[in-house]
């Protein structure tokens, strides 16, 4: 009786388990399978994807190879994707807004996914997730092999693993899941790495390979040494360094702009990096290579000429993210030194970049503004003006233009009232923050007072606004619909949409 009780338990979970389609070793969900299948397997890592995204298309290849590693390694963990075009039940479930978007469910819990997007980032953020915060070493050869399949490997040498500084160190492996953390209470091992009780050693497979932690061992002192030596002393920007440059604690970068493939790259690099020793944990330095087509954007963004190559700029991430500009053209020790004790000393004044003022400006309903016109325009305090900060590449920006031309044309006998527009890739102004395309801003006569105008973009609410003097339309804007191909252009270059 026993023995047919445990066939029926059998026969009815294979009956049971949710019938899926693979993609090779990526499981294909759907609407009517996603959580069925989430709720029989403990680990799923799903992609809600679109076909026609650029950054879904550059992670698929490495969302498959981390899938079949996985298989053999840690069968436990599944891999998944959801066209979300096709699936909106579940898009709708999930709040899918972008793509790709990644979340694991672990044991029913719906986590977001933070990791990286490379086979071996997603695989070392799946393995904390999933297993002990610090992975135990109890030999030489467990030690070798966790450096030898990672960039970057943090080493606890503990005795006594209860210990208040051994738990300080799990505490922050806990915290940490881009990086693998292993602990040993091994004499061989701690010989092997030439150490001693209580200490952490953190192995990289760059720059100087190895850092050994010094000073009081709490948590906070133990995180600040991962994040400050994780990371190469010069980082180039890709899409997959992306969440590590800008996700990190350190919200004040240098980026040197220079292709690879210019002679005298190496020795601007080692210039470049002999300075980032000395402010290592202060201000990340970051390459951005001008040879590599998709970051003509980042160029762009910052308004660098060819001719001006290689360069520098410091940029401080915030909501109204200032960019400091160097005086000196030249790459040396000496100057880029200069140029980030300057920065430090205060001495540097934000750089604002600004197109030339057009001659026919203001010929249109629409007038058009520049960083070196907005504050004559914009601060006249006999006029009341309405500015539209848009880019050229979004696409619901294009779908006001004509909307907004006509709203130009309806008021232009208001001489009390000016209608601008500002093309804010290409131009700045200091103490205005644009979060979006296209934000549209009120600034009151006599007071200058900015009203954000959140309302809707029809011709008739636009005018109601106006009308009211900048009151109907000023509070929380709505939800938006956007279809593929808006989200699409709206998505813009990931590097941008970072920066």
């Amino acid at each position: 009786m026993k023995g047919f009780a445990v066939i029926f338990a059998v026969l009815a979970a294979t009956v049971l388990a949710v019938d899926v389609e693979m993609d090779g070793d990526v499981v294909v969900l759907t609407d009517g399978t996603l959580a069925d299948y989430v709720g029989e397997n403990a680990y799923v890592l799903v992609e809600f994807y679109a076909p026609w995204c650029g950054h879904c298309k550059a992670l698929a290849p490495e969302y498959a190879k981390a899938a079949t590693s996985l298989k053999e390694s840690n069968p436990d963990i599944k891999l998944a994707k959801v066209d979300a075009t096709e699936q909106a039940e579940v898009a709708k479930t999930y709040q899918v807004r972008g793509y790709p978007t990644i979340k694991f469910f672990k044991n029913g819990q719906v986590i977001d996914y933070s990791g990286g997007r490379t086979s071996e980032e997603i695989i070392t953020w799946l393995n904390k997730k999933t297993g002990p915060p610090a992975k135990a070493v109890e030999t030489v050869e467990e030690a070798e092999k966790l450096e030898a399949d990672n960039e970057v490997v943090v080493f606890g040498f503990f005795k006594d693993k209860e210990s208040d500084k051994a738990k300080a160190f799990l505490e922050v492996a806990s915290g940490m899941d881009d990086v693998i953390f292993g602990i040993s209470s091994s004499e061989d091992v701690f010989k092997k790495y030439e150490t001693s009780d209580n200490s952490i050693v953190l192995m990289k497979k760059f720059d100087n390979k190895r850092d050994n932690f010094e000073g009081e061992m709490t948590a906070e002192n133990i995180k600040t040494f991962v994040l400050n030596n994780r990371l190469p002393l010069v980082i180039e920007f890709t899409d997959e360094s992306a969440p590590k440059i800008f996700g990190g604690d350190v919200k004040v970068h240098n980026l040197l702009f220079m292709g690879k493939e210019d002679e005298k790259f190496a020795e601007v690099h080692s210039a470049f990096g002999e300075v980032a020793k000395e402010n290592k944990g202060e201000m990340l330095f970051v390459l951005i290579n001008t040879d590599v087509e998709t970051n003509a954007r980042i160029t762009e963004f910052f308004a660098i000429a060819k001719d001006s190559l290689p360069t520098m700029r410091i940029i401080v991430l915030s909501d109204d993210m200032k960019k400091y500009m160097p005086e000196s053209t030249d790459m040396t020790v000496e100057t880029i030194k200069k140029f980030v004790d300057d920065y430090k000393e205060g001495k540097l004044k934000p750089h604002l970049k600004s197109e030339e003022i057009p001659e026919d400006w203001d010929k249109e309903p629409v007038k058009v503004l520049v960083g070196k016109n907005f504050a004559d325009v914009v601060y006249d305090k006999t006029k009341d003006v309405l500015v539209e900060f848009y880019a050229p590449w979004c696409g619901h920006c294009k779908k006001l233009a004509p909307i907004y031309y006509e709203l130009g044309k309806k008021f232009a006998d208001r001489e009390d009232l000016v209608i601008a527009k500002m093309d804010s890739t290409a131009n700045e102004v200091e103490g205005v923050s644009i979060g979006g395309f296209p934000t549209l801003k009120f600034f009151r006569k006599e007071t200058n007072e900015v009203v954000d105008y959140n309302g809707g973009r029809t011709l008739e609410d636009l005018s109601k606004f106006l009308e009211s003097g900048g009151v109907d339309g000023a509070g929380p804007e709505d939800d938006e619909e956007f279809d593929e191909e808006e989200e699409e252009e709206e998505e813009g270059d990931q590097a941008k949409d970072e920066l």
